[in-house]
């Protein structure tokens, strides 16, 4: 339909110049000058008007011959054209189909097409790799990395991630033939870099995947936490651990896997203050059962303080087993293992499970009471199993019902708190 369009413009043109060439042929044409030509011992000589529609006639005739000789290059390019996408659209649905050899010898022909060879030869890596042809991926590979070396790049990173081959993957990234990276490759950065140990460089990189957009909000958002929690749990010294802190927005303070990073790495570093006073302004702005549960593991000192922080908790949260064997660690490791059994006894009411046991067995052992201990590692075994516990000897019914009676719960308003 182009061609038929163009053949008509030409002749429409062809015969505008006609009528433009009668009517210079007037003598009145010669009051716009007159144009002398020699050549060849002859002597031309004719008006402007018409030496310059003569000159455009002459050029508009060698334009449609040139066209006309072409005519057959062009329709074979555009039917090679037709074929490669053709072929380039079906190799995209046999590797959707997972017909493996079919699509990649598809698209590596419909490779051929210099206007969709990226696509083409990214999509027989995937086909080569999904049959399990190393030698052909690679191959594909390289002559993808010399037609677009950032899609080859990025293709490239992804099989060494893919392979857990972390190194790999950055040192692809960082080649100079594929600056400046896209959003993708952008992704692919953080994922290698914080996979590779490297979480604190990997969290430079976020301003640049939100500016980009390259993650939606949620995915984001969990990434964010990711990156803080590991970028937490490898900081070197406590200086580093206290500016990554610092540096994070106020709503990662109060994440749980962050809280949790941030307070385990300070207590190995031996900065104890900072280890509970993470957790406890996290429990203060939201409770949360696993950080209590770490507010007792913590190898740190500061027992009396700790466990008046956890007496107080204990008002708004009493049936929380979590807290309830928090308690018990912390008395048992001021020597008061009287006290620590009927916060474990309690926890055990309260469904604590596994955990208590665990507990209230070494407490035991400490204690001298190797039977009893033997109780209740078994019974620390037989919850994880999901079978049912064996109660310990020596607890009437009175005591069973207050381990198992809770006071109400209110919040600092005295309004009750609703249980799940």
């Amino acid at each position: 339909m182009k061609l038929f369009r163009t053949v008509v413009l030409m002749l429409l043109l062809v015969a505008a110049g006609v009528l433009a060439a009668q009517w210079l042929a007037q003598e009145s044409g010669r009051d716009f000058g007159e144009v002398f030509v020699r050549f060849g011992g002859y002597d031309y000589s004719t008006t402007v008007p018409r030496a310059v529609a003569a000159a455009l006639l002459a050029a508009m005739l060698l334009w449609l011959l040139w066209q006309l000789l072409s005519l057959p290059f062009r329709v074979w390019s555009q039917h090679r054209r037709k074929q490669a996408r053709a072929r380039l659209i079906e190799g995209l649905e046999a590797l959707h189909g997972g017909y493996w050899q079919r699509a990649e010898k598809l698209l590596e022909r419909a490779a051929e097409d210099p206007e969709v060879d990226a696509v083409a030869l990214a999509a027989a890596v995937r086909a080569a790799d999904a049959r399990g042809d190393a030698a052909a991926a690679q191959r594909h590979l390289d002559s993808l990395a010399q037609r677009n070396p950032i899609a080859a790049a990025l293709l490239g990173a992804e099989r060494a991630l893919a392979q857990q081959q972390y190194a790999a993957a950055l040192a692809v990234l960082d080649t100079p033939t594929a600056q400046p990276l896209p959003p993708r490759g952008v992704l692919l950065r953080v994922q290698a870099l914080a996979a590779s140990g490297r979480a604190g460089e990997a969290w430079g990189l976020l301003g640049s995947l939100r500016q980009q957009q390259a993650l939606a909000s949620d995915p984001l958002a969990a990434l964010e936490a990711e990156l803080a929690a590991q970028s937490l749990q490898q900081a070197d010294d406590a200086n580093v651990l206290a500016e990554r802190w610092e540096t994070l927005p106020k709503p990662l303070r109060s994440d749980v896997a962050v809280v949790t990073a941030y307070a385990g790495r300070a207590a190995a570093l031996r900065w104890d203050d900072a280890a509970t006073r993470s957790l406890e302004h996290a429990l203060d702005t939201q409770w949360d059962e696993s950080l209590a549960r770490l507010y007792g593991q913590l190898a740190v000192g500061k027992l009396d303080s700790r466990r008046a922080s956890a007496q107080r908790w204990l008002q708004s949260h009493p049936a929380s087993p979590a807290l309830l064997v928090t308690l018990a660690r912390l008395a048992r490791r001021q020597d008061q293992w009287g006290q620590a059994q009927e916060f474990l006894h309690r926890a055990l009411a309260q469904g604590a499970g596994a955990e208590a046991w665990e507990e209230m067995g070494e407490g035991f052992a400490a204690a001298g009471d190797e039977a009893m201990a033997q109780r209740c590692y078994a019974n620390a075994l037989k919850t994880r199993r999901g079978e049912a516990a064996v109660e310990l000897p020596g607890r009437d019914i009175r005591q069973k019902i207050y381990d198992e009676a809770v006071v109400e719960e209110r919040d600092e308003h005295g309004v009750p708190r609703l249980r799940p």
